[in-house]
Order: structure tokens, then C-alpha cells, then sequence
């Protein structure tokens, strides 16, 4: 049984969704999201939405679970909005933005500029004694994701004094280092 498959959505107020040919449209205040779906049928009734599978197999019960998150996800994005920090945890590591450019300082002999798509909104917050932080905001939920994960790979924490990039609130594990 899934059990994530088989929670009805409810639909917020200023959302509209769309079922034609096996692609779900989702319409909202921030934008407009599409998924195709295959192998389960999404029903639409007074607000509330229901994903269903044809049968019991195991390929079935996987994507019913699937497909009824990424739904979810899209709701929500289109609602709401996704949000992800990123914090910048190094002696002179800097990240400023203009624009849709995301300009970071990470202890390379050089600075990285990367172009950040379109959908996502980009925000650098930098206060004195504190560690850099960027924050990207979008309706899409993968892609603020990626984004994340691409800026997070220039510099991954590394496990004994903790430098890096990580996410806010990330738990690190953290190594002793050597003993005389």
C-alpha cells in the first residue's frame, strides 16, 4: 500500500490544474508547471485531487507515490514558492549577486560567476561576523534543487573544521583531527 500515493491533494485558493493527454498543468500566482504522468489517473473533484493506480504491481504501487509528490510539489511551488539557503562557512569566503549573477570568492585564486536560470531569484545576505548566506527562491522545487546543489559542489564542507559550502541548518560529521 502506498500511503503517500493514497493522501487526496487539496487545492489552494488561486491554483488551477489542468489533466490533458498525461501531462498535469498547474497554474499559480508565482507560475505555470508541467509533468507528464504515466501508468495512474489523477481525478479532480470539488478542490480535492486523487491520484489512482491500475493495479497492484510493484511498478505501479512506486510510481503512484511518485507522481502524487511531484503533483504536490508543483502546488505548493505555484502557491508558495520553494527556498533554499546556502551558507558560506570560510575565512574571506564572499558571495555577491547582480542580478541573475551569483558571484562567489571560496579561496580559489579566482572568483566563480555563475549565471542562475531565469526562475530562480537569487539573494546574497552578508553581515559582519556572520558567515555569508545566499538564498535562491523559484516556484520549481527541482530546480531550486539544482541550483543549490550545483553551488554547493564548488566547495563541499569538508569534515574537520567544517569549511565549505552547506546548507542552513545542515548537520555535518565531524572528524577528530590528529593526536600527538
Amino acid at each position: 500500500m502506498s500511503r503517500i500515493g493514497n493522501n487526496p491533494i487539496a487545492l489552494p485558493e488561486g491554483v488551477t490544474i489542468d489533466v490533458n493527454n498525461n501531462v498535469v498543468t498547474v497554474k499559480g500566482k508565482l507560475g505555470e508547471l508541467s509533468q507528464e504522468i504515466k501508468d495512474v489517473t489523477v481525478k479532480i473533484e470539488d478542490g480535492i485531487i486523487t491520484v489512482t493506480r491500475p493495479s497492484e504491481s510493484k511498478d505501479h504501487k512506486a510510481k503512484h507515490g511518485l507522481y502524487r509528490a511531484l503533483i504536490f510539489n508543483m502546488i505548493e511551488g505555484v502557491a508558495k514558492g520553494w527556498t533554499k539557503e546556502l551558507e558560506l562557512v570560510g575565512v574571506g569566503y564572499r558571495a555577491s549577486s547582480q542580478g541573475q549573477k551569483l558571484d562567489l570568492a571560496l579561496g580559489f585564486s579566482h572568483t566563480i560567476v555563475l549565471n542562475i536560470a531565469p526562475e530562480v531569484k537569487v539573494e546574497t545576505i552578508s553581515e559582519k561576523g556572520k558567515n555569508p548566506i545566499v538564498k535562491l527562491t523559484s516556484f520549481d522545487k527541482q530546480l531550486v534543487g539544482q541550483v543549490a546543489a550545483k553551488i554547493r559542489s564548488f566547495r563541499l564542507p569538508e569534515p574537520y573544521k567544517g569549511k565549505g559550502i552547506k546548507f542552513v541548518g545542515e548537520e555535518l560529521r565531524r572528524k577528530a583531527g590528529k593526536t600527538a
